[in-house]
């Protein structure tokens, strides 16, 4: 009778099991300490949260510094993968300063460049490409495609990439082999294009104008 007893009347520890279970806050607040970490390596999470972040009125982006300080002491990976996503694309002054501090970190002018290259292809078509180093392993991809003498296709970037992932000399873009270059010889043609550009009576790309720091003149 005893042994029968103990194995249908559940045990003490069974109902500290229940009792000390994850509730479901601490798992959102798991999954959001997890998300933040993978913040240092994942250049697609590190891209995601810049976009969030600067998608949310002011209330959230308050809302989401509150939060990181908070939670960013108890994790694993240094603050700059954490702030660094928002630092570049806050706008604000009081909270740049804000997460600038709490980051220990500055994103400047765009005017520290990592790697510059250049291709050429027919009727005088070029492709220069600038990597800007951003934070930790992380760098920003400028990618134009003009005519020195006529001004730009197109202008993109990559806002947020992995160093290892940006291209080098030998890779390709629309067809065109990249080879290395200096950054003086990459802004000259830049500089050349942007005069085109606006003779022929065109508005410069806004990426380019964003990153006016580029040129010793402004972009007009």
């Amino acid at each position: 009778m005893n042994d029968k007893a103990s194995q249908d009347d559940p045990s003490p520890e069974d109902d500290r099991g229940e009792g000390t279970s994850e509730t479901g806050s601490q798992r959102v607040r798991h999954s959001w300490q997890a998300w933040l970490s993978s913040l240092a390596t994942d250049a697609n999470a590190a891209t995601a949260a810049a976009q969030l972040y600067a998608e949310l009125p002011d209330a959230g982006r308050d809302a989401w510094l509150d939060a990181l300080e908070e939670d960013a002491p108890l994790l694993k990976v240094p603050h700059a993968a954490i702030y660094g996503p928002l630092l570049a694309v806050e706008s604000d002054a009081s909270r740049h300063g804000r997460i600038r501090a709490s980051a220990g970190m500055a994103i400047g002018p765009v005017t520290d460049v990592s790697r510059a290259l250049l291709g050429t292809a027919a009727g005088g078509v070029r492709i220069a490409v600038l990597v800007i180093p951003l934070y930790l392993d992380f760098v920003r991809l400028l990618v134009c495609r003009f005519t020195k003498d006529q001004g730009f296709d197109w202008v993109r970037q990559e806002p947020i990439i992995r160093t290892d992932d940006a291209p080098n000399k030998g890779d390709e873009i629309d067809g065109v082999q990249l080879y290395s270059s200096s950054f003086e010889a990459v802004i000259d043609e830049l500089a050349h294009a942007v005069l085109a550009h606006s003779r022929a009576g065109q508005q410069l790309p806004q990426l380019l104008r964003d990153c006016a720091d580029l040129f010793n003149a402004s972009l007009g």
